[in-house]
């Protein structure tokens, strides 16, 4: 599936020479704790003047610093790079920083709240077409005023929550490994898995019925589903997938919460799997 790009994105990237707003505001309340990534660092003036006030820090940004992180990290700030994403590209920066954060770890994500106008623009320095628009996040917001808006983001497995507290998708185990999470959805691995890597991917939202979802809830857990595919043909290197979704008790349901199986398949895992999902009727499965 093709994604599609603001392709000027890292021209809005601005030269400083002090810190940003919102480094600063984090740096004095210490909440810049053990390994920090700055994602979409841009030229990567946090990075240099934090690193010299004793933050063990690294960047990384798509245009300037390319090397991606191979690690996972306590605490992770990405100021003001939403904004300037189109819609898909924010929900895969948002997949991004829940696999680079650490299980107990913490986002910090600033996004503007001065914007004039949303959509594409003309850049004047540098004459290109950019992309801008507001972001409205989920998570807890940490600080607001009339230019900026602070998110703090944690793994939706490490808030402890008061609705649904009989669900085992709305209140997830902590200790629980979380693969990837977005605004409307996460996954986590089957806790009876049928192969090894197999996946379950759930929304946010607590709901039986797939069907019940709305479009955007539904088209956000195929997007997660296309990425996770690709997390665990790495990770496995399964021969192939299967892909079901259960709905309804005579269907075989029984969490009344919607999740979305990712099942890996193995050369050998079955005697003759032709047939592949029809074996959900067993004498089905053949033709």
């Amino acid at each position: 599936m093709m994604q599609q790009s603001n392709l000027h994105s890292h021209l809005t990237a601005k030269k400083r020479d002090t810190l940003s707003f919102p480094a600063k505001l984090l740096l004095n309340k210490n909440l810049l704790v053990d390994d920090v990534l700055d994602f979409g660092c841009g030229f990567g003036k946090d990075v240099e003047l934090l690193k010299a006030k004793g933050i063990n820090i690294e960047g990384y940004d798509k245009f300037y610093f390319p090397n991606y992180p191979n690690k996972k990290f306590n605490t992770i700030i990405c100021f003001y790079v939403l904004n300037v994403l189109l819609p898909e590209e924010q929900a895969t920066v948002l997949m991004e920083l829940s696999q680079l954060l650490k299980p107990t770890g913490k986002v910090y994500i600033a996004v503007r709240r001065d914007l004039q106008f949303e959509g594409y623009r003309t850049h004047k320095i540098y004459q290109k077409k950019t992309y801008q628009c507001n972001v409205v996040l989920n998570s807890k917001t940490f600080f607001k005023n009339e230019n900026c808006e602070i998110y703090e983001y944690q793994h939706y497995n490490q808030i402890k929550r008061t609705e649904n507290t009989d669900c085992p998708f709305c209140n997830p185990n902590s200790e629980h490994e979380l693969i990837v999470e977005s605004a409307t959805a996460y996954a986590i691995y089957d806790k009876f898995p049928v192969n090894d890597g197999h996946v379950l991917i759930i929304p946010k939202k607590h709901c039986s019925n797939y069907f019940d979802l709305s479009f955007k809830e539904q088209a956000a857990c195929i997007f997660m589903l296309n990425k996770l595919k690709e997390v665990v043909a790495a990770k496995f290197k399964p021969d192939g997938f299967n892909v079901g979704i259960n709905i309804g008790e005579k269907a075989g349901q029984t969490v009344n919460h919607v999740h979305i199986h990712l099942i890996p398949r193995y050369d050998g895992d079955v005697e003759e799997p032709r047939g592949g999902v029809r074996g959900v009727i067993p004498n089905k499965q053949k033709y």
